[in-house]
């Protein structure tokens, strides 16, 4: 018998395992996250940003400078803990061979949040600062609400705004700056 002072079990990966299928289950601190899988226009911004970045830094045909694994929903394990950022991306220099595994677990070199009314919270607290723990140099949040993306390095562990930028602005920001794409390829009107 559990007594009432006594902390809940900590969530382990048999938990993920075990979700609904329609749900993304994640694990922070011990706790199980799930969440329905998005919803058509943020799956849709997500999907857009995956195309252009693959295009210009993961395609060696796609005129950019290469170099980076791009990912849409990879389920990325740090320890005990597990996330499915909505895309990740990983310096091929830093991970030479793409894994044969089911999940990853080589800290990404940038990792992109796509906000919704049901993520918001947990991407901007638990999991943001879950990814300044884990040392991620770049993260970005994009809300096709309201059609902004914000940027940010990581510096000395804490978080540090590169830019916020919205509508139709160019994005060409770190770690992705040596080709832009207008922002507004992302959303549906």
């Amino acid at each position: 018998m559990v007594s009432p002072l006594s902390s809940p079990p900590r969530a382990t990966y048999r938990d993920v395992l075990e979700a609904s299928p329609n749900m993304v289950a994640e694990i922070i601190d011990g706790t199980l996250h799930t969440q329905p899988r998005p919803a058509p226009r943020r799956q849709r911004a997500a999907s857009k940003l995956g195309g252009r970045l693959v295009r210009y830094y993961d395609d060696d045909d796609g005129g950019g400078p290469s170099g980076w694994w791009i990912d849409d929903e990879p389920e990325i394990h740090f320890g005990e803990d597990v996330v499915v950022p909505d895309v990740t991306g990983w310096r091929r220099e830093r991970m030479p061979v793409y894994p044969d595994d089911a999940f990853y677990s080589v800290v990404p070199d940038w990792v992109c949040e796509v906000l919704s009314p049901s993520t918001r919270t947990l991407d901007l607290t638990e999991k943001r600062d879950l990814y300044a723990a884990q040392g991620v140099p770049h993260l970005w949040f994009i809300d096709p609400l309201a059609r902004t993306l914000e940027a940010f390095a990581l510096n000395d562990g804490s978080w540090t705004l590169l830019t916020a930028l919205s509508n139709d602005a160019e994005v060409k920001v770190a770690p992705f700056d040596a080709v832009g794409f207008p922002l507004d390829v992302l959303w549906v009107d």
